[in-house]
């Protein structure tokens, strides 16, 4: 699918905290930037290696699995 580098998706992040979820993925592939965004966020279409979005809820608890995007 991409040339990204490093660990690509957390689908174990699911019921997580979106500070804790952001905190692991950049431990766990410090080649990006995880945000923490609420669900339904409007944002760019455009695919880039550097960042992954943490959906969360109203709760911050991540509702979707973070991937590189």
């Amino acid at each position: 699918m991409t040339d990204c580098k490093g660990k690509s998706s957390w689908p174990e992040l699911v019921g997580s905290t979106g500070d804790a979820a952001a905190a692991k993925i950049e431990e766990e592939n410090p080649l990006v930037d995880a945000i923490v965004l609420r669900d339904g966020t409007p944002v760019t279409a455009d695919f880039r290696c550097d960042r992954v979005r943490v959906w969360v809820n109203s709760s911050r608890v991540v509702v979707r699995p973070p991937n590189i995007g």
